[in-house]
């Protein structure tokens, strides 16, 4: 009897606290990411070697067959890239948005001076490259290509910072990742911005009712999963028609899930009495008990709040699925010396390698400086400048933005600048953040290269 009292009781469990309940959702993100980051460097290391192999013809023509469909004079298509990185990707940015409000609602960023800090570097890591871009390619044919060297890969660089394990500490992780997410989301304003088509008003308008309906759902209390992807679908396809860049639906969409849960853990509980309450035999026909089991269904799962459910469900697809397909389809590039040395290719690389790590460290010291933002003590100087080397790292949204940009004529140049940059980015960084872990052990955190760098830029 005393055992079932404690067990009703939650007395055999550790208490709970807030920080486990904001944390198990951060370490979900995290690891999905990382593992997403290595079946990333998988697919890229695949696409490459067969984009420069006797199969590179048929491998890099299949991309671009055709897929469509037509229902009388309405017709759907282009091509197999062109559905991946218009359709698919904006599941991906529908999850960046849910992570982004999760953050904001319930993570580290609700605390404005934290978030500060992470917008000031992610606002200093795409304005610092793309102005290092735009002044070596000024007046040439490659100046459109500005908002390539804006954008961070989220996977590859969570990735690198899982290879260094626990030598690194977790406020990196957490600047650098809502650094990732917070520059997602101005990488996807650039591609509205900067690389959408002529504007369709009648479109923009269908488009601006369907997200009127899905407010108008949420505020009637419809909770139907289904039914919003319809209505979601259908804002895509306005959107799409619309001028302005599909994916674009994805953020707007993922930032108006509510964080709310519907059923509280008292309610659930209660629910789950009623049904243990009737013997286990019982559970047949259209009867109380069954009725009862139903209700604890929904109850069970309208505990967690729409953005935790949707990220739970989606994020693995986007992770393991989406994006390495999106590699597949748009990491193939065949490699030249003529490439390697075009200006295009020179100016992307220059602006990821050197832009970013400038940027984020400048913007982040001027918003610490000034008393905007505020940095963690664990986050000293020299773990930013390797974090800002790692957010060189310009994989998939760099590619994104890179097809947007440049037809057939510069794809290539641009695509050998991502690769490069990426590359040397991932090695700097990780070889950095590496010696100064080692560095602080060693010596202790008073004598650290880092605590070095931080009294060097404190005078």
């Amino acid at each position: 009897m005393n055992q079932d009292r404690r067990a009703d009781t939650g007395l055999d469990r550790l208490p709970g606290e807030l920080v486990d309940w904001l944390a198990r959702p951060f370490a979900s993100f995290v690891r999905i990411e990382a593992a997403g980051g290595a079946i990333l460097l998988v697919v890229i290391i695949a696409a490459l070697a067969l984009s420069n192999s006797p199969w590179a013809d048929p491998f890099l023509t299949f991309w671009e067959l055709p897929v469509g469909i037509r229902i009388g004079s309405l017709e759907a298509a282009r091509s197999l890239r062109a559905w991946i990185n218009d359709a698919l990707m904006t599941l991906f940015f529908f999850v960046v948005a849910l992570e982004l409000k999760r953050e904001l609602v319930l993570g580290e960023l609700r605390n404005p001076r934290m978030a500060a800090l992470s917008i000031a570097a992610a606002a200093g890591g795409m304005l610092v490259p793309a102005a290092i871009y735009v002044v070596m390619q000024w007046g040439q044919e490659g100046a459109h290509g500005w908002g390539i060297a804006m954008a961070t890969d989220t996977a590859f660089v969570i990735g690198c910072l899982a290879v260094l394990g626990r030598r690194i500490p977790q406020s990196l992780r957490v600047f650098m990742l809502s650094l990732a997410i917070v520059d997602d989301i101005g990488a996807i304003l650039v591609v509205a911005i900067g690389y959408g088509g002529p504007l369709d008003f009648a479109a923009m308008a269908f488009g601006g009712l369907g997200i009127a309906i899905v407010l108008g759902m949420g505020l009637l209390g419809i909770r139907s999963i289904p039914m919003y992807f319809l209505v979601g679908a259908l804002t895509w396809l306005a959107v799409d028609a619309s001028g302005i860049h599909a994916t674009v639906t994805g953020v707007i969409l993922g930032l108006l899930t509510p964080t709310r849960r519907w059923v509280s853990d008292e309610r659930l509980r209660a629910i789950l009495d009623r049904v243990v309450a009737y013997p286990a035999d019982h559970w047949s026909g259209d009867t109380e008990d069954r009725k009862a089991l139903r209700l604890a269904e929904v109850a069970a799962r309208e505990t967690l709040s729409p953005v935790e459910r949707l990220e739970i469900m989606l994020h693995p697809w986007v992770g393991f699925v989406i994006m390495p397909l999106f590699a597949f389809a748009n990491a193939g590039v065949p490699i030249s010396a003529a490439d390697l040395r075009d200006p295009i290719a020179t100016a992307v690389f220059f602006g990821l390698t050197l832009g970013k790590p400038v940027g984020v460290i400048s913007f982040s010291w001027l918003a610490v400086r000034s008393g905007i933002a505020l940095r963690p003590p664990s986050l000293d100087w020299g773990m930013v400048a390797g974090g800002g080397m790692l957010a060189g790292i310009g994989f998939t949204m760099a590619l994104f933005i890179a097809g947007l940009a440049f037809g057939d004529d510069h794809l290539n140049a641009a695509k050998v600048g991502i690769l490069s940059a990426s590359v040397v980015s991932a090695v700097l960084g990780t070889a950095l953040l590496a010696w100064l872990s080692s560095s602080r052990r060693v010596e202790g955190p008073s004598r650290t290269a880092g605590s070095t760098m931080r009294q060097i830029i404190d005078l």
